[in-house]
């Protein structure tokens, strides 16, 4: 069934729902796209009314299609036109072998291009429930508004699971003391986009002065939680820093705060020309274009404001730091889709209505923007009246699906990022070139899969 003035619903104009209407619209299709945002309702992370406002870190990870799963997972994206890799690398900013961007030209240009569609029509409004007919992708995300996530649960008949996500802090340049810190990239990896110097500022700490910090951590006043968000778990990609501390004095010096491959210049001698490593330090990652607003990198936290920001000015370098936004936390819902929806993303028992993005448990902006881009590309081939053809399993879209649907134990399902342990294994393969045989196979599938199925549909 079609509506008169729109062959697709889609609900939700975050990465996953942007991309899904890019998808449809190129392919012929009138799509109906609704945002809460700008009609009148606010997320607890949102800023703005933007379409694909990035919310956590403006990082899409690693771009490395050669051996890394998430750079592979771009690569299969730019293969369908990615609304979001296309306005991605417009607001690209330097990041290593990262793909970072300036969040609100990304979003923006997002904006710009849907805007200026004409197979697509934005209307600021809030879904309450699930529609009774007509093909829809719902595309909430984890922040989905609660009447809306009632309907959900009421249509399932499961409760929803839920994690907590944490947001790091946003500093301004000119605030750090570069007197202390230093510009480098660990090992001095760069790449062709990266600047200079480096792509990271380095905020160094001696023995004493990140035990300090770490008790400032684990004893720092947080955010309480209300009764209905407690036991909830936290999802380990985006674990607050303070819950990290707390597992133990030295878990930061091994993970957000090591040290090793950084040479602070400061202690340059006969022995360390390029000077010593420090004992533990803080990174910053370029923010926006401009370069203007830096990141503060694995530093998601529930503190307090007024705890975070009398912290984390104790950084060396960050005395006299200025925050563009402080870190925050949000609570994260998301279904048990291996239990309740379908191959092809479609809810078991209306099946006129798929999901997509984060609230089908995948984890991270591509992955999220990679399942709006399947669900629109099966929805495209069912409008047209075709049999939907599966991508591969061994491509990176296709593994990242078969966790979602059916792979992952629908009893322990939690949201997992974009990994080569989803992939079918290739045991025969040596170890240390295993990563380069994955992306290998993946690009020859992903091509054959595009030569049989390239028009995967258009509007009649």
């Amino acid at each position: 069934m079609t509506h008169s003035t729109h062959d697709i619903h889609i609900i939700g104009g975050g990465l996953a729902g942007s991309e899904a209407a890019w998808q449809l619209a190129q392919r012929g299709f009138r799509v109906r796209l609704s945002e809460m945002r700008g009609g009148g309702d606010m997320t607890a992370a949102h800023n703005s009314e933007g379409l694909a406002e990035l919310v956590c870190s403006n990082s899409f990870r690693s771009d490395d299609d050669s051996k890394n799963a998430v750079g592979l997972l771009h690569h299969e994206m730019r293969a369908f036109d990615s609304i979001v890799m296309r306005a991605g690398e417009i607001a690209r900013v330097p990041a290593g072998s990262a793909m970072a961007v300036d969040r609100d030209m990304f979003s923006a240009e997002v904006q710009r291009m849907l805007d200026a569609h004409p197979n697509v029509t934005i209307v600021r409004e809030r879904i309450d429930t699930l529609p009774v007919s007509g093909s829809t992708i719902v595309a909430t995300g984890p922040l989905t508004a609660r009447t809306l996530a009632d309907s959900i649960g009421a249509a399932t008949g499961q409760d929803s699971l839920a994690f907590f996500d944490a947001i790091a802090p946003i500093v301004y340049r000119d605030s750090i003391d570069m007197d202390i810190c230093w510009i480098q990239s660990r090992w001095n990896k760069r790449t062709a986009a990266s600047n200079e110097e480096g792509d990271y500022i380095n905020c160094p700490m001696t023995k004493e002065q990140y035990y300090a910090f770490h008790e400032g951590l684990v004893t720092a006043e947080v955010t309480e939680f209300k009764q209905w968000e407690k036991d909830t778990p936290y999802f380990d990609g985006c674990m607050p820093i303070e819950v990290m501390a707390s597992r133990g004095v030295e878990t930061l010096r091994f993970g957000p705060m090591k040290p090793v491959g950084l040479d602070d210049p400061r202690t340059a001698c006969e022995e360390f020309p390029q000077g010593r490593w420090p004992f533990a330090v803080v990174q910053l990652r370029q923010d926006n274009k401009l370069g203007t607003l830096w990141n503060m990198v694995g530093f998601q936290t529930k503190m307090k404001h007024g705890a975070q920001v009398e912290l984390f000015r104790t950084i060396p370098g960050l005395k006299n730091a200025e925050f563009a936004r402080l870190g925050g936390l949000h609570r994260n819902t998301f279904l048990n889709s291996p239990l309740v929806l379908d191959r092809q993303l479609r809810l078991r028992g209306a099946e006129h209505i798929r999901f997509a993005g984060q609230i089908t448990g995948c984890e991270g902006y591509v992955e999220s923007s990679a399942v709006g881009l399947m669900a629109a590309v099966m929805a495209a081939s069912e409008l047209a009246g075709q049999d939907f053809s599966p991508l591969p399993d061994t491509t990176a879209m296709g593994a990242l699906l078969s966790h979602i649907t059916g792979d992952a134990e629908a009893a322990s399902f939690q949201p997992m990022n974009v990994n080569f342990g989803l992939f079918p294994p290739m045991h025969d393969v040596k170890k240390k070139i295993r990563k380069e045989a994955y992306t290998d196979r993946a690009k020859a599938d992903l091509q054959n899969w595009l030569v049989q199925h390239g028009k995967v549909s258009e509007a009649a």
